[in-house]
């Protein structure tokens, strides 16, 4: 809209639709090479492979580098916007919040909003299970599913004093709920998505809330970036 060239660099292992989709909105994809992950399954290296090759494009094109995981625009977009929206449509009903953490943008912003208007709010953590470094634990699978998080470190600008609970999701849990979200509901999205209701369902069933309890959560993709 503005004029500027896009570059965007991505794991090979990221699904070709990401690309497909980005490229005929009129951005140039550079695909980096994985480290250790396999197609389907991005882990923190591969991450760090492609940041790798957009810092090195911003120096020779003298281009803004983004610096998605650093910038504090990626926390503060969901604070200034995505928690006030949520606020505002479930207002004192609202028991909680669950998101899945890549950047930890959309977690830290609205978590951050929503404690300063209801302190006693849940924000719970959603990683997938076995690349649970936020929960303190070992990784055991850097190779799930969800490329949308669980990359196997914690992110630039974590505040752990946001995150009341840690909830994990199998890929298998993730499979399923991405196929009942569009049998059920028409809605088709990807496996951080649907991990994502996997999770806020868990913590309905655990008990911790209300009966009459609403949860809030991110559908943050489209199945149409997956094969």
């Amino acid at each position: 809209m503005r004029g500027f060239p896009l570059v965007v660099t991505m794991s090979r292992g990221n699904s070709p639709q990401r690309a497909q989709m980005l490229a005929a909105l009129g951005a140039e994809v550079v695909l980096a090479d994985q480290v250790d992950g396999q197609p389907g399954q991005v882990t923190g290296r591969d991450i760090a492979s492609a940041e790798e090759a957009a810092k090195r494009i911003a120096g020779e094109r003298d281009g803004f580098f983004v610096d998605q995981f650093r910038n504090p625009g990626c926390v503060e977009a969901h604070e200034k916007s995505t928690g006030p929206e949520i606020l505002g449509a479930l207002g004192d009903s609202l028991s909680a919040f669950v998101s899945i953490v890549g950047t930890g943008g959309t977690f830290l912003g609205v978590s951050r909003f929503l404690k300063s208007r209801r302190p006693g709010i849940i924000c719970a953590v959603v990683e997938p299970q076995g690349a649970r470094v936020l929960a303190g634990q070992t990784v055991t699978n850097p190779k799930h599913l969800l490329q949308g998080g669980g990359y196997g470190y914690i992110p630039p600008q974590w505040d752990a004093r946001l995150a009341d609970q840690y909830l994990a999701v199998a890929d298998a849990e993730a499979l399923e709920y991405k196929r009942l979200l569009a049998h059920r509901e028409g809605l088709h999205v990807g496996f951080s998505a649907a991990a994502n209701v996997c999770a806020a369902a868990k913590l309905i069933k655990s008990g911790m809330l209300p009966k009459d309890a609403h949860v809030a959560t991110i559908l943050c993709d489209t199945g149409l970036k997956y094969g």
